[in-house]
C-alpha cells in the first residue's frame, strides 16, 4: 500500500472518530388537543335570585312589578344573555343577543365596566327604563341609572335601542358592541316594545355579571 493510500486512510478515521454522536430520536407522544371550553351559559338560578331582590326593589310602589329586563354580562356575547322576566310567575319569557360597550378596546370579549362620560364601557347596576323617542337609531328608551355604578347613564346618553349588526339567533363569535347602550337585535326590540309602552309603571332593567 502507497504512503498516499495510508495518509488518506488514516484522515477519514480521523474525521470519523471526532464526529459528535447524536441519540436516536424518539418522537414523544402527541397531546391531545383539548376543545375550547364552551361559553357559560345563563345561569338561571342566579337569575331567579335577582328577579326576587328586583321585585322587592320595585315593591315601593315606583316600578312596575310584573315585567323586568335583565343582562349578564357574564355570559358570551354570541349567546342570550338579555332576558324578558315575569316577576308574578318567576319565569322567563323571552331572551335575545345583547351587545355591551366596547370600552378602550372594541376586539375584546370581556365587559369592562366604566359609569365615565366618554368611556364607551357598559355600566352595571339597577335602571328605570324611561320615555320612547325617535333618535339616530330608531325608536329607543331613554335609561335612567338608580344606583352609583350606573348614575351618569342619562348624560351618557346610554339608552336602549336596535341596530341590525345584533343577531337573531346565537352566534359562536362575538357580536358588534355599542359605546355603552344595550343594543337588541330590531325583530325582539319590536316584541319586546309592547311589554314596556302597555305598563302602568316603569319597567326596570338590571345589568349585572
Amino acid at each position: 500500500m502507497s504512503a498516499r493510500s495510508i495518509i488518506f486512510i488514516s484522515a477519514v478515521c480521523l474525521l470519523t472518530a471526532c464526529r459528535e454522536k447524536k441519540p436516536a430520536s424518539r418522537k414523544a407522544p402527541r397531546e391531545k388537543e383539548s376543545a375550547p371550553a364552551p361559553p357559560a351559559p345563563l345561569d338561571e338560578n342566579r337569575l331567579r335570585q335577582k328577579a326576587a331582590r328586583l321585585k322587592a326593589f320595585a315593591a315601593d310602589g315606583r316600578y312596575n312589578t310584573r315585567y323586568a329586563c335583565f343582562v349578564d354580562f357574564s355570559v358570551f356575547s354570541g349567546r342570550r344573555r338579555f332576558v324578558l322576566y315575569d316577576l308574578e310567575k318567576d319565569s322567563i319569557l323571552s331572551r335575545s343577543l345583547v351587545t355591551h360597550g366596547q370600552g378602550p378596546d372594541f376586539r375584546t370579549e370581556a365587559v369592562a365596566f366604566s359609569n365615565e362620560p366618554g368611556s364607551r364601557c357598559s355600566s352595571p347596576g339597577i335602571y328605570r327604563i324611561g320615555a320612547k323617542y325617535t333618535g339616530r337609531f330608531g325608536t329607543a328608551y331613554k335609561l335612567h341609572g338608580l344606583e352609583a355604578s350606573n348614575n351618569k347613564a342619562f348624560e351618557r346618553f346610554v339608552v336602549l335601542h336596535a341596530h341590525a349588526c345584533v343577531p337573531a339567533v346565537e352566534v359562536n363569535e362575538g357580536i358588534c358592541r355599542s359605546d355603552g347602550c344595550p343594543t337588541l337585535n330590531p325583530a325582539y326590540f319590536a316584541r319586546l316594545q309592547p311589554y314596556i309602552d302597555r305598563a302602568a309603571r316603569p319597567v326596570l332593567l338590571w345589568i349585572y355579571r
